[in-house]
C-alpha cells in the first residue's frame, strides 16, 4: 500500500528525526573515486537541516572539502536512519565557536576555544532520505514484512513514506 504525506510531513519528520541524533558519519570524497567516512559530534543543526561539527583545521577532512566541498552526513540508531547529501564549508567564526565551545572539545583542541587549529565545518543538506522504523510504524512494518514472507512476495509498506522518504531541502 502506498501511503504519501506533503512535503511540509517529510520535512517536518525528518526534524524530529534529526533532534534525536547526537553524533554522525561525515563522508567526504578523497580524491579519484575513493570516499572516507569518519564519526563527529553534532555540535549544531538546524530546521532546514544544516550541521555543524567541529574539526582540525590542518585535518584530512579539510583538505578533503577544499578539493570537492560534496558530502554525505549518515546518522544510525537502532531501527531510525538518516542520509543527507549536501556542500560543506570551514568556518572560522569565533562567535560561533565561543557558542558552540563543549569542555569535551579539549581533548582535541587543547587551547580552549581559542585554539588557532579549531575551526567548524557547516553542511547545507541539498536532499535527504530516511527510514524511520521505531513506534507503531515499525511494528507495522514488521507485521508487512512477515505477510511478504509468508507470501513470497515485497511488502508494500516500502512505499509508505511515514516511515520512509526522500526529501529535497
Amino acid at each position: 500500500m502506498t501511503v504519501e504525506i506533503s512535503e511540509d510531513e517529510k520535512r517536518q519528520r525528518l526534524r524530529m528525526l534529526l533532534s534525536q541524533f547526537d553524533t554522525a558519519m561525515l563522508v567526504t570524497r578523497t580524491g579519484g573515486a575513493g570516499m572516507r567516512a569518519r564519526p563527529l559530534t553534532i555540535a549544531e543543526s538546524d530546521e532546514d537541516g544544516a550541521m555543524v561539527f567541529s574539526t582540525a583545521i590542518d585535518s584530512p577532512k579539510v583538505h578533503e572539502l577544499e578539493a570537492d566541498p560534496h558530502v554525505d552526513v549518515v546518522m544510525q540508531d537502532g531501527r531510525r536512519f538518516v542520509s543527507l547529501s549536501g556542500i560543506a564549508r570551514v568556518v572560522r567564526d569565533r562567535a560561533l565557536v565561543e557558542r558552540l565551545w563543549r569542555p569535551s572539545w579539549k581533548v582535541w583542541f587543547p587551547g580552549g576555544k581559542d585554539d588557532p587549529s579549531l575551526c567548524l565545518l557547516r553542511v547545507e543538506p541539498t536532499e535527504a532520505a530516511y527510514w524511520d522504523l521505531t513506534g507503531t510504524t515499525g511494528i507495522r512494518y514488521a507485521f508487512e514484512m512477515a505477510k511478504a514472507y509468508v507470501k513470497g512476495e515485497q511488502p508494500s509498506s516500502d512505499d509508505d513514506e511515514r516511515h520512509t522518504a526522500h526529501v529535497k531541502l
